[in-house]
C-alpha cells in the first residue's frame, strides 16, 4: 500500500493527521537535517498506523516535504 506524507519538520510538537486513507501531514520536532526529520516521521507514522517501523520504506522524496511511503505487506 503507498501512501501520501507531507512532513513538517522543526514542529512545535509531534503529531499525524489523517487527511485521507492514503494521505497525511505529519509534524515533527526534528530538524531536518541528516535524517532525523524522516527517521522521526517513520516512527510517528508506524505508531499511528499500527505497525512496525521496519515495513515502512521512503519510496520517494528523501529530500523533500512531500513523501511518498511503501507500507509493505499492505
Amino acid at each position: 500500500m503507498l501512501i501520501h506524507v507531507k512532513i513538517k519538520p522543526d514542529s512545535k510538537k509531534d503529531e499525524v493527521i489523517m487527511k485521507n486513507s492514503a494521505s497525511f501531514i505529519v509534524s515533527v520536532r526534528e530538524e531536518a537535517k541528516e535524517n532525523k526529520a524522516n527517521y522521526a516521521m517513520l516512527l510517528l507514522l508506524a505508531e499511528h498506523l499500527d505497525v512496525p517501523v521496519s515495513i515502512l520504506r521512503i519510496v520517494t522524496g528523501h529530500h523533500s516535504p512531500s513523501k511518498i511511503i511503501d507500507v509493505m505487506g499492505r
